[in-house]
């Protein structure tokens, strides 16, 4: 079950899956084990164990927390071949049924943990923070790279090859956003209330990453001179990531829409479809190809890093000569560009 962000609040939305409880409460006539998929906060499976009581107390249910780790566009495999399974549960009975379940999947590369119930929904919690962390981290760098002429692919490299730290979620970039990361940091400080904890790191890494919406934006006013008006500014992909249409919270949306207001004219294209969040906007428009999207452009901006982007030949795509690249993803070489007399902006370089 979904549990976004409440409305004026940091908080978890509970309500889907307390309705779900209590119509479980009604139809549970013999053993179940009732398995939390959902990102909850701590305390979640007490509470749901609470409105189940009844048929807890006649040893007719167990409430366990088995969190999920798949990426989306990545959910498949990350299914089939998981880094870990968590089970959160005090109940033998239904940890040896889950293991059981759970067989054909760990025989392979992951690993299962049994747990406290309270520790494997704070697991899910902490596992989202730390890379919305790293992301965070690495993106500050980039900022600082910009400044003194180092190129933050190389410090991700470098960082990354020390196997503590690891070089995954090290890639500088926009904001992070999507369905997870910024709804799970915002509940994760809400918990850390609630138990009188100050989870100043946590709160750092939301506070920056509302900041790297604004910079980044400021920084396409800065290519262009300070001039928006009139400007022809093309987006490749417009998704927080790739191989999904999610736009939740993704660095499109405010970026996209201070260009409208500026009088910029706005291009768009996006593997997976034209959006609602800009069909009312007066100066942007859907285009079907990336050629049409970049032509006679005069800034191109790469959001997304589609594969479909990976790989172009701008001078014969624009058409047009003096533009400019924003390559908000690194994709290509600042190097090459130069070389092809391109203006070419990147991340941290």
């Amino acid at each position: 079950m979904g549990t976004p962000t409440k409305k004026n609040s940091n908080s978890a939305d509970l309500k889907y899956v307390f309705k779900v409880a209590n119509d479980l409460k009604k139809i549970i006539k013999n053993y179940k084990i009732v398995v939390m998929k959902s990102t909850v906060p701590v305390t979640t499976g007490d509470k749901i164990e609470k409105i189940l009581s009844k048929l807890k107390n006649k040893n007719l249910v167990d409430v366990v927390s088995n969190p999920e780790f798949l990426r989306e566009g990545e959910a498949i495999r990350d299914f089939i071949f998981p880094d870990r399974v968590i089970i959160g549960t005090d109940s033998k009975k239904a940890n040896n049924k889950l293991k059981s379940l759970y067989l054909p999947i760990i025989k392979k590369t992951s690993r299962y943990f049994s747990t406290s119930r309270r520790s494997a929904e704070l697991i899910k919690y902490a596992s989202n923070a730390f890379l919305a962390t790293k992301i965070t981290f690495i993106n500050e760098l980039a900022n600082l790279s910009e400044k003194t002429g180092v190129d933050i692919k190389d410090i991700s490299s470098g960082m990354g090859s020390d196997q503590r730290i690891g070089e995954r979620f090290l890639r500088a970039g926009p904001a992070y956003g999507g369905s997870c990361f910024p709804k799970d940091t915002r509940a994760l400080i809400n918990i850390g209330a609630k138990f009188k904890t100050d989870l100043s790191i946590v709160k750092s890494v939301v506070t920056s990453n509302s900041k790297r919406k604004i910079l980044l934006t400021k920084k396409v006013e800065t290519i262009l001179n300070g001039n928006l008006n009139g400007k022809k500014v093309s987006f490749l992909g417009v998704t927080f990531k790739p191989n999904t249409d999610d736009m939740r919270e993704a660095s499109s949306i405010p970026m996209i829409n201070y260009l409208n207001k500026k009088k910029c004219k706005v291009k768009y294209f996006d593997p997976s479809g034209e959006k609602k969040e800009f069909k009312k906007l007066k100066n942007v428009k859907y285009c079907k190809n990336i050629s049409s999207t970049c032509l006679k452009a005069d800034l191109v901006i790469i959001h997304t890093e589609w594969n479909e982007f990976k790989f172009l030949n701008f001078k014969n795509l624009v058409k047009k000569d003096n533009f400019k690249i924003y390559d908000m993803r690194n994709i290509y070489s600042p190097t090459k560009m130069k070389k092809l007399k391109i203006q070419y902006f990147g991340i941290g370089r």
